[in-house]
């Protein structure tokens, strides 16, 4: 793939319990301004999977590229973009961002406040070679208020529906690379996040030195507030064409 501009190409990858259309305002405002955008398919099968297929895109785009990610997809960016010389930003979105051996189970369990424990149902899936593996869906009553409660009814309503589910292995799963210490990075903190603690958003950015912005959102702030998400992955990728 090649960039269509001198911009910098902007990767979004989604996390669990959405999928790439949840980037869609997001989107709107980053091609109005310019810039070339894939939002990927996350696959969320593994951190370790999901990130090599992410990487096996980033691989692919000529010039640079600032990747953002929201919820778990910010393990995945975490272990995608170590060792990328074409990714100049790193963008948390209400994200996952963490250290070597951490998993998005791991730092859920830091602070309090995640009602997503309490929102989960699993059900089993055949995998490759026999056996089974679980996958986890927040059940559809509780989806608007737990995930997108700042999103309108109708469109929280149909998200619940279409979400993705991740594995269990998606959510255990721990990180190899962290990309944050080499790469610079921005951060979006939710303060009425009920997947991913405030607490735990400021935590993991403030250990990775990101620069930091604080919106009244919910989780699925990239569908309710998707300008100031673009304003921020602006932001970053300027900052990165310096």
């Amino acid at each position: 793939m090649n960039a269509a501009s001198d911009m910098p190409t902007i990767v979004l990858v989604h996390g669990a319990f959405a999928d790439s259309s949840s980037w869609n305002g997001v989107i709107a405002h980053l091609k109005r301004r310019g810039y070339p955008v894939i939002a990927v398919a996350n696959p969320l099968r593994g951190v370790q999977k999901d990130a090599a297929y992410v990487r096996s895109v980033v691989d692919t785009i000529s010039g640079p590229v600032v990747m953002a990610a929201h919820s778990y997809g910010g393990s995945v960016i975490t272990e995608a973009a170590d060792g990328a010389p074409n990714v100049k930003a790193l963008v948390y979105i209400a994200s996952i961002s963490p250290e070597v051996g951490e998993s998005v189970f791991d730092l859920i369990a830091k602070y309090p406040g995640s009602q997503l424990g309490t929102s989960i149902k699993m059900l089993p899936i055949p995998v490759d070679g026999g056996g089974t593996a679980m996958e986890q869906y927040i059940d559809q009553d509780k989806y608007p208020a737990v995930f997108a409660a700042d999103v309108d009814p109708d469109t929280a309503a149909l998200m619940a529906v279409t979400q993705r589910p991740p594995t269990d292995e998606a959510q255990q799963e721990s990180v190899t690379k962290t990309a944050w210490k080499t790469i610079p990075s921005w951060t979006l903190v939710t303060t009425q996040d009920l997947g991913v603690p405030p607490d735990l958003q400021r935590f993991m950015a403030d250990r990775a030195g990101s620069t930091t912005v604080e919106i009244d959102a919910s989780h699925a702030v990239a569908v309710s507030q998707p300008g100031p998400v673009a304003d921020l992955i602006d932001t970053a990728a300027r900052a990165a064409a310096r």
